[in-house]
């Protein structure tokens, strides 16, 4: 069981490292068409066209919460607290990932996505208090 936890883990950093890649695009497209000045904010955030600031705050939010959904599973795997409901609540976390990036980087519509976001944070919130409970029982 402990490893069924890490194919939820595999489906995110495919989704973080597949919007770094389309970030990385937008952006490339972007100096080559010289919307913006290669090397003009060296530095600095530069100002993208919209597009590619969406994607790379669409990226820019992989690298938040799921921090913590990371840890929660190397905990989990560490203390054996793996089980159905962990696995579980990891694909349900996944999933609301994929669905807040997919709204995003489309129509991006806040109030839906601060839902989905709100979901997947109460979804690692579940995780971390299941730890906690294990641990706290001695298992």
């Amino acid at each position: 069981m402990d490893v069924a936890i890490l194919y939820p883990v595999f489906v995110q950093v495919a989704l973080t490292f597949g919007l770094q890649i389309w970030m990385g695009l937008e952006r490339f497209k972007s100096v080559r068409s010289q919307t913006v000045q290669r090397g003009a904010h060296a530095g600095l955030k530069p100002i993208w066209p919209e597009r590619a600031g969406v994607v790379s705050n669409a990226f820019q939010n992989q690298l938040e919460i799921p921090m913590l959904f990371y840890a929660a599973v190397a905990f989990s795997m560490i203390t054996s607290a793996v089980d159905a409901l962990m696995v579980s609540l990891a694909w349900a976390f996944v999933i609301t990932r994929l669905v807040h990036a997919f709204v995003h980087t489309t129509y991006n519509f806040v109030p839906h996505r601060f839902i989905v976001y709100l979901a997947g944070s109460l979804i690692v919130l579940a995780m971390w208090v299941r730890l906690f409970l294990h641990v706290s029982a001695g298992a």
